[in-house]
């Protein structure tokens, strides 16, 4: 009787393994506990993201996010990732990695605020 044949791992044609340096994710929703309609953008570190163009349908809707661990994102209310006063931030808010499924009722920096709604540009930086 002949020794079998010896077996030999063959990778299946068609599938894309991830990169393990790829980059990580936001997640963004236009309704509360993370329902309607979500995007997950790649994180760029430190580089203003405006809810215009493919993410136009988040701007001012914004209601709901998860936050990659090891980061923070901010949130503004203007276009430009700019703020109208630094004294109070009221038109910003800073999150850091984790579940927000109510932007209605958020700790930032100026406190418990209602950012539902009001976002329309983010910036997240490696905390």
């Amino acid at each position: 009787m002949a020794a079998p044949a010896p077996i030999h791992a063959v990778e299946p044609t068609g599938i894309v393994k991830r990169a393990q340096d790829a980059s990580p994710t936001v997640t963004l929703c236009t309704g509360p506990g993370f329902t309607s309609i979500c995007v997950m953008p790649a994180v760029v570190s430190d580089e203003c993201v405006n809810l215009t163009g493919g993410l136009t349908t988040l701007n001012k809707e914004l209601s709901s996010a998860v936050i990659p661990g090891g980061f923070i994102c901010t949130f503004f209310t203007n276009f430009g990732c700019t703020t109208a006063s630094a004294q109070d931030s009221r038109d910003e808010l800073g999150l850091s990695g984790g579940s927000y499924p109510h932007f209605s009722e958020v700790v930032g920096i100026a406190g418990t605020v209602n950012f539902e709604d009001v976002p329309s540009s983010y910036s997240c930086s490696p905390v």
